[in-house]
């Protein structure tokens, strides 16, 4: 089992919305649709560009690279369209109360 590790309060990513925490060596994306959470590798595969920075599709759980337009899977962080054609890391997220967790490997 990995480190778990708090990134934030819940109510510091309002829904539809995407931060950028740095953890370590971790560049993580944490991404808020309704009451659920998604953490993904904040480097789009296809260039190193912020995923966070991009836009979030909600009623499609991806996320959008700002600079090439890649959309990634928030559930598998599967690449979805071009140019990217490698998947980003995707992390375990757990709400405990008001905190928002990661686990890392």
């Amino acid at each position: 089992m990995g480190e778990r590790i708090r990134l934030c309060a819940t109510a510091d990513v309002p829904a539809g919305a995407a931060r950028r925490f740095d953890v370590g060596e971790h560049r993580i994306a944490l991404i808020r649709v309704d009451d659920s959470f998604y953490a993904l590798g904040d480097r789009c595969s296809h260039a190193d560009y912020s995923l966070s920075e991009g836009e979030v599709f909600a009623e499609d759980l991806e996320i959008e690279c700002w600079k090439h337009g890649s959309t990634f899977s928030l559930e598998t962080g599967e690449p979805l369209c071009l140019p990217a054609t490698q998947p980003v890391p995707v992390y375990e997220v757990e709400v405990e109360g008001d905190d928002v967790m990661v686990v890392l490997p």
